[in-house]
């Protein structure tokens, strides 16, 4: 039998070797091909039908933090990884998890209504009836009882708020509705409690998802009246993880905060309802009637209030520490076991969860198990492989934070890359990542063929995108010139986030969609009947993904030097810094343009101003900030990035320096880091990618100087700026440093 491996092993090597003109990114000709030879096993090793059976069996009952669906789901995923051969455990954490005690909310004038709070089980539903399921809440809510006039406050994001000001419309002492959208649901409530609402309901609007963007589940995808969004309201742009242990893994004994410490919590009840809860209370406000584009699909006129319109909002909550659940498998490298790819997907749901997290927990399983099968053949990784499937990552990446904190020098020594993946679909590829990985990833993604179209799933994207460019014809043209995948920058809304933005390790976030859009997300309907009709039926997708994420894992693994390039990575900053150049430019002509009109009262060619709203103010002028240190410190990047390619190019280096250089390489981001981390939330250390203060999983890049050129401080803008240019300067002195081993 080992004979009959080794004569097609060789076959398979010979035709590579025949049809290929260019060697894998950090692998010679020769190891090219055996690597070839073993990503191509691997795929053969892939079952669609293995992985919709996962999906399966683990959405077959609730599994949130703390339920002993949470536990079963953990045991079986760790019993999988043992039946093939992984040295697999479950580690523990002991979470802060607030659940439901108390729930009303209801319209106490003109008229009175009572909101049903609650989801009907479906007989197209299976598991849409079960017991133990979670009701709907939005969790890290405050506990509170207030009474108050409602406001209608859009997507309720600052420039709402703004746009109510100039109304003098005042939301201090009352009870904000906003519609989920445009930004992550937590920064609703947040911007809301800082303009003085005592209470926040947040809802989905049938415009957005529902029966305006088609069928309503069960006939169709979409959200249907009752269908409400649980979801955390943590202030995670502050931090992620047990708000009572920050910086410090949640373990049993760990020293703990009292909640009134915890600065990402709210201190606001908020509440999230479907559309049939949200039309009696909106049809009541009076008031403005609320500008066009605020407009929703509800039928009849939106109105913006305050008014006759009265509510009372009721909440407690069960604030007790939980379990949760890592389940963490390796595979042993067999030459360098102290350098760790790291491949992790969550596996709680707040209710069943199917296609949010499981169909990407599904392809992560098995991508294991081909690896498990191609290790049966003779392959060995050089490097450790590591997978995780981190429990508690709904209510705020509370397993994947704790775990990176209570190991946070040993990641930092061996983590190569985390390769993270969450809910998966049918249709595109999405991937946002560490920029130094671009190259790579094209590389990957030109080799996966997409089930569909029978074309790389690079090219699918890229043909997407030119269709998306729309009547841009330059857009277009770039397009259709460029022939290479841009990948996004990561902000927060999933576990790579402490790895990337807290301890420098370079990520990647993988999933596929496009084409499984609905109304499921976070609700009781996110079942294996929805997703087996609407989202991937016969998890066809999921292979896709197991390719595209088990080819980087072998890939980084056995890679003779890792396939990073730090002149990508240079361009992708030389962008951002062009970008925050043209913000400040952009925002200086517009203030001293907006300024003239308002002196000359000419308010009806002022940006901001519009019908029925107060007049707008002078602002302050926007100064010159110097910006010659951060593009000094570009300058010097571009040298040692330019120098390290050449270096690695060249070749001919011993087996001695290429581990020397490996480590350097793997290890150069976390030289990103800032030592105080950013202003107001110094958890956050990359200096490059962030999530937003005020966007909440929305990435700001160069988020220092960026945020604070938003909000007009110009203080902190020039003390951002010349924090960067130090640090991009050292960057670019430990590449350079890179080149001499």
């Amino acid at each position: 039998m080992r004979k009959i491996i080794v004569s097609a092993l060789a076959g398979v090597i010979s035709l590579y070797v025949a049809g290929q003109t260019k060697p894998l990114l950090g692998f010679s000709d020769a190891s090219s091909a055996k690597q070839a030879a073993a990503e191509k096993q691997f795929d053969g090793y892939l079952s669609a039908q293995n992985a919709d059976q996962y999906v399966k069996d683990m959405s077959a009952q609730p599994h949130h933090v703390g339920s002993p669906g949470g536990k079963l789901v953990a045991d079986y995923i760790l019993n999988h990884f043992k039946s093939w051969g992984y040295d697999a455990s479950i580690e523990t954490f002991y979470v802060l998890f607030p659940t439901p005690k108390e729930r009303l909310l209801e319209m106490t004038g003109p008229v009175s209504y009572k909101a049903v709070l609650a989801e009907p089980a479906l007989k197209e539903d299976a598991t849409s009836g079960q017991a133990g399921q979670l009701p709907v809440y939005n969790c890290w809510s405050a506990d509170g009882d207030v009474s108050g006039e409602l406001v209608f406050v859009n997507y309720g994001m600052p420039a709402d708020y703004e746009r109510l000001e100039k109304m003098g419309i005042s939301v201090k002492g009352k009870i904000v509705i906003a519609k989920y959208g445009r930004s992550w649901r937590g920064i609703k409530p947040k911007v809301a409690q800082e303009h003085g609402a005592i209470g926040c309901i947040i809802y989905s609007d049938p415009k957005d998802d529902g029966y305006y963007q088609g069928d309503v589940y069960p006939r169709g995808a979409w959200k249907n009246e009752y269908g409400a969004q649980r979801g955390s309201v943590m202030d995670m742009p502050i931090y992620p993880g047990d708000p009572l242990t920050p910086n410090t893994g949640a373990t049993k004994d760990a020293k703990r905060l009292d909640r009134s410490e915890a600065v990402n919590l709210l201190k606001i009840p908020v509440l999230p309802i479907g559309y049939h809860d949200a039309a009696p209370l909106l049809k009541a406000l009076e008031g403005p009637v609320a500008p066009d584009d605020w407009r929703g699909a509800l039928p009849f006129t939106y109105h913006i209030g305050p008014g006759k319109t009265t509510v009372h909002l009721k909440l407690s909550f069960n604030w007790d520490i939980k379990p949760v659940y890592d389940v963490i498998a390796t595979l042993k490298g067999t030459e360098l076991p102290n350098e760790w790819v790291m491949r992790g997907n969550h596996q709680d749901a707040w209710v069943n969860g199917a296609s949010d997290p499981l169909s990407g927990q599904a392809a992560m399983l098995e991508e294991a198990r081909a690896i498990s099968e191609l290790v049966k053949t003779g392959w060995k990784p050089k490097r450790t492989l590591v997978f995780a499937a981190w429990d508690g990552e709904e209510p705020g990446l509370l397993g994947s934070t704790e775990w990176v904190e209570q190991h946070a020098k040993e990641l930092q020594e061996k983590v190569v890359v985390y390769i993270n993946s969450d809910g998966n679909g049918r249709g595109f590829l999405g991937v946002e990542g560490s920029h130094a990985l671009e190259p790579l990833l094209n590389e990957i993604s030109g080799d996966v063929i997409d089930p569909q179209t029978n074309i790389s799933v690079l090219e699918r994207k890229r043909d997407r995108d030119i269709i998306n460019a729309g009547d841009n014809t330059k857009a277009k043209k770039d397009l259709l010139a460029k022939k290479t995948l841009t990948i996004g920058a990561l902000g927060a809304g999933s576990d790579y986030s402490p790895f990337i933005q807290h301890l420098g390790i370079p990520s990647v976030n993988l999933g596929f969609g496009g084409e499984n859009s609905g109304g499921e997300y976070h609700s009781i309907y996110d079942s294996y009947d929805n997703y087996h009709r609407f989202k991937d039926s016969g998890s066809v997708y999921g292979v896709v993904l197991a390719k595209v994420a088990g080819r980087t894992m072998l890939r980084m693994a056995d890679a003779d030097v890792l396939p990073f390039d730090f002149k990508s990575l240079n361009k992708t900053i030389g962008g951002y810094v062009t970008e925050v150049t043209a913000l400040l430019d952009q925002l200086r002509e517009t203030t001293a343009l907006e300024n003239q009109l308002i002196k000359e009262k000419r308010y009806a060619y002022a940006a901001d101003a519009r019908k029925n709203e107060l007049p707008p103010s002078v602002k302050e002028e926007v100064p010159f900030l110097n910006f010659s240190a951060l593009q000094n410190a570009m300058s010097e990047l571009e040298k040692s990035s330019n120098k390290l390619s050449d270096y690695i190019t060249k070749g001919n280096l011993s087996a001695e320096q290429k581990t020397a250089l490996n480590k350097k390489l793997y290890r150069a981001e976390q030289q990103l880091l800032s030592e105080s981390g950013l202003p107001r939330r110094p958890w956050y250390r990359h200096t490059i990618y962030a999530p937003g203060f005020y966007t909440g999983y929305g990435v700001k890049t160069l988020p220092g100087i960026r945020e604070a050129i938003e909000q007009r401080n110009w203080k902190e803008a020039q003390q951002q700026a010349d924090i960067d240019a130090s640090t991009i300067s050292r960057f670019a002195a430990y590449l350079e440093g890179a080149t001499v081993n």
